[in-house]
C-alpha cells in the first residue's frame, strides 16, 4: 500500500507536537526559556548603564540633554545593543547552523535547539524591558505604533520560544534588527547637533539600503518562504498558525510606513546639500 506524501506529513507532524508537548512540561526547557528572559532583562539594564558611563566619560554634551532625553539616549544603546546580538544569532541559525539545514530531517517548522530558545528568551527579554520603559515615559519614547510592534513582536517570540513551532520564520524577521543601529545612530547625530554633517548624511544613505534590503526584499523572501513551506505551517497549531501568517503581514506594513518617512527624510537630506 502506498503511503502518500500528506499522510507521511501528517504523521510527522502528530510526532513533532507529540515531542512539542513533552518537551513543554520538562523542568529543563523551562529553565531554559525562564533563565533566558531574565539574561535578557539583565543584559538590557548593563547596556543601559554601559551606554551612560560612556556618553557621560566621552561625549560632553551628554550632560547638557535634558533627563528625557538622556533616558532615551541609553535606551538606543540599550536596543542597538540587543540589534547586534539578535541579529548575529539569528544570521547564524538560519544561514550557517545545520538547525535549519535541508540535510537535517524532520519538519523545518518544528525544529528547535536550547541555543535557539535561549537566544529567543534574550530577546523577549528585551521586548519586555523596552515595552516597560515605553508604558513608564509614554509617548516619550515611542507612540502607540511601538506598543504594537513590540507587543506583536514579544508575542510571536514568546510562542516560538515555548512552543518551538516556526521558530525560522521568526529568526528570519529577527534578520531585520540589522537597521536598528543606523536608526538609533540618526537620533545620535542628530541629538548632538550633527544633521548637517557628512556623517549624518552617509548614515542617512546606508539607512536606506538596510532597510530595503532587511525589511522589505527580505520580508518578500520571507512570505515566498511560508507558501514554499505552506503545507507544513498547515500543520501547527491554530495560535502558531495565524501568527506566521499574521504577524510577518503587520510588520511589513509598518515597515512600508517607516521606510517612506525614511526615503521622504533622506530626500529633504540630499536637497539641502544641494
Amino acid at each position: 500500500m502506498q503511503v502518500s506524501k500528506t499522510q507521511v506529513m501528517a504523521e510527522q507532524s502528530y510526532i513533532y507536537q507529540a515531542g512539542w508537548l513533552v518537551r513543554n512540561y520538562l523542568l529543563a526547557d523551562h529553565l531554559v526559556a525562564c533563565t533566558s528572559v531574565l539574561v535578557g532583562i539583565y543584559m538590557c539594564k548593563m547596556a543601559y548603564d554601559v551606554t551612560h558611563m560612556i556618553s557621560s566619560l566621552y561625549y560632553k554634551g551628554y550632560a547638557s540633554l535634558t533627563k528625557i532625553q538622556r533616558i532615551e539616549w541609553n535606551n538606543r544603546g540599550m536596543s542597538s545593543a540587543h540589534a547586534i546580538f539578535i541579529t548575529v544569532m539569528s544570521l547564524y541559525l538560519v544561514f550557517f547552523s545545520d538547525l535549519f539545514s535541508d540535510r537535517t530531517e524532520g519538519l523545518v517548522i518544528f525544529r528547535s535547539s536550547s541555543l535557539s530558545i535561549f537566544t529567543l528568551g534574550v530577546s523577549v527579554g528585551y521586548f519586555v524591558s523596552d515595552l516597560a520603559m515605553i508604558f513608564w515615559l509614554y509617548p516619550s519614547l515611542g507612540g502607540i505604533e511601538y506598543v504594537l510592534h513590540h507587543l506583536l513582536s514579544a508575542t510571536a517570540i514568546s510562542y516560538t520560544m515555548l512552543s518551538g513551532e516556526g521558530q525560522l520564520y521568526t529568526y528570519m524577521v529577527l534578520i531585520s534588527e540589522t537597521t536598528t543601529p543606523g536608526i538609533n545612530l540618526r537620533w545620535f547625530l542628530d541629538t548632538a547637533g550633527m544633521k548637517k554633517s557628512s556623517a549624518y548624511l552617509v548614515n542617512g544613505v546606508m539607512m536606506f539600503i538596510a532597510w530595503l534590503v532587511a525589511r522589505i526584499l527580505l520580508f518578500i523572501y520571507l512570505f515566498y518562504y511560508i507558501y514554499l513551506y505552506y503545507d507544513q505551517i498547515r500543520q501547527m497549531h491554530t495560535f502558531g498558525y495565524l501568527l506566521t501568517l499574521l504577524v510577518p503581514v503587520a510588520l511589513f506594513i509598518m515597515n512600508i510606513m517607516w521606510f517612506t518617512k525614511i526615503l521622504r527624510g533622506l530626500r529633504k537630506t540630499l536637497a539641502k546639500r544641494q
